[in-house]
């Protein structure tokens, strides 16, 4: 999941059970896709209707791309679902939109399943417009859904690009697995052709602007945006590698430090977080182990009530949700982290507090045996 994107967004529905979020960069689009519309597509389209038709006839344009993109994600979200993988949302921001799932298909066959189901779904709406276009009679409506009708089409084409970790990319990877039997290693091949494919979009788009040709910036944009997203997919393909078959009693940390409920906030800051430099700390009482407390919690006290306030009133009281055992994967609980916005998880066996496993230890764990191996 895309913890960055989840952060900015808002949710506005749900469709089974999957919510559905808008980005705050999505409202930048829906602003230039609405303006542009209104003020040089349905003026040119349809010159006869008054003024305010042509932003009512944009804004309704800009609400059913917006359901087609949703319903482009939603083909992803419902095969992904067929086959085990939960989703854990669908968020539309500035370059489209992002199905977030909580798992990574289990055979090349269902990957490509996945990635084949938006690109469908969105000619199969293009023909919907296309029909609804031939028997409208408004030539407003007809602008309407012949525009429609285009963006799908294009919106379909431009998913197909076969650069990871767009559609196309995703069946690239689902043939590279197959071929090879290696999924870390088709990611890593099929990111490599995203980026080179991202570089030739943005010296394209570099070229247009120089030679005056609209949509040079734009095109520098997107290749951008894939290059990012084919990096960052690289790099978690790295990071699986690197955590592969790693358990947590390989990177958990045992001699813990705790502190004690009683203590007041100045104690903890001064003996123990200026002290040792954690985020954070278990909190105890009498041996047992009660919860966690870090900065955000601190910050949440003022100065002056340090000395007056204790642990035992801002501390996190643990959850069975966020804990590890000793045996479970590295890398599932580094996804649980991401997803749960949380620095350290405490680990649990016999009933009691074995250690903790920090995002800074798996990462310092990743950087250490990625230098080993070079």
């Amino acid at each position: 999941m895309d913890v960055t994107l989840q952060s900015g967004s808002l949710k506005i529905a749900s469709v089974m059970g999957i919510p559905i979020r808008v980005h705050f960069s999505w409202l930048i689009i829906f602003g230039l896709i609405t303006w542009s519309l209104s003020t040089y597509y349905f003026p040119t389209a349809a010159p006869e209707l008054p003024g305010m038709s042509y932003w009512i006839s944009g804004v309704l344009a800009a609400l059913l791309l917006f359901l087609s993109v949703v319903l482009h994600e939603l083909s992803h979200s419902f095969v992904a679902r067929r086959y085990g993988i939960a989703i854990a949302g669908i968020t539309l921001f500035i370059f489209g939109g992002v199905a977030q799932m909580k798992g990574e298909p289990r055979s090349p066959g269902v990957e490509a399943k996945m990635a084949l189901a938006g690109p469908l779904a969105s000619f199969v709406i293009a023909l919907i417009f296309l029909a609804a276009g031939a028997m409208a009679a408004p030539q407003a409506a007809k602008a309407l859904f012949q525009y429609l009708f285009r963006l799908n089409i294009i919106l379909g084409v431009f998913n197909l690009i076969p650069g990871f970790p767009m559609d196309g990319g995703r069946v690239v990877r689902a043939f590279l697995w197959q071929k090879t039997g290696n999924y870390l290693e088709a990611t890593r091949r099929a990111s490599n052709y995203g980026q080179k494919i991202s570089i030739f979009f943005i010296i394209l788009g570099l070229f247009s602007v120089f030679a005056g040709a609209a949509g040079g910036l734009w095109l520098m944009l997107i290749g951008w945006f894939l290059y990012t997203a084919a990096q960052s997919s690289h790099q978690q393909a790295s990071f699986q590698e690197m955590l592969e078959g790693v358990k947590v009693k390989d990177i958990m940390v045992r001699d813990v430090v705790a502190v004690l409920s009683h203590m007041t906030v100045d104690t903890v800051v001064n003996e123990y977080f200026l002290r040792y430099g954690y985020g954070g700390f278990p909190v105890v009482d009498n041996g047992k182990f009660l919860g966690l407390i870090t900065l955000k919690e601190l910050k949440q006290v003022p100065k002056e009530k340090w000395k007056d306030v204790k642990v035992s009133e801002i501390f996190i009281q643990h959850d069975g949700r966020w804990e590890a055992a000793e045996e479970d994967d590295a890398l599932k609980i580094l996804e649980l982290m991401m997803s749960a916005d949380k620095g350290r998880l405490a680990v649990i066996g016999n009933g009691g507090l074995k250690g903790l496993i920090t995002k800074n230890g798996i990462a310092k764990y990743i950087y250490v045996a990625g230098e080993v191996k070079k």
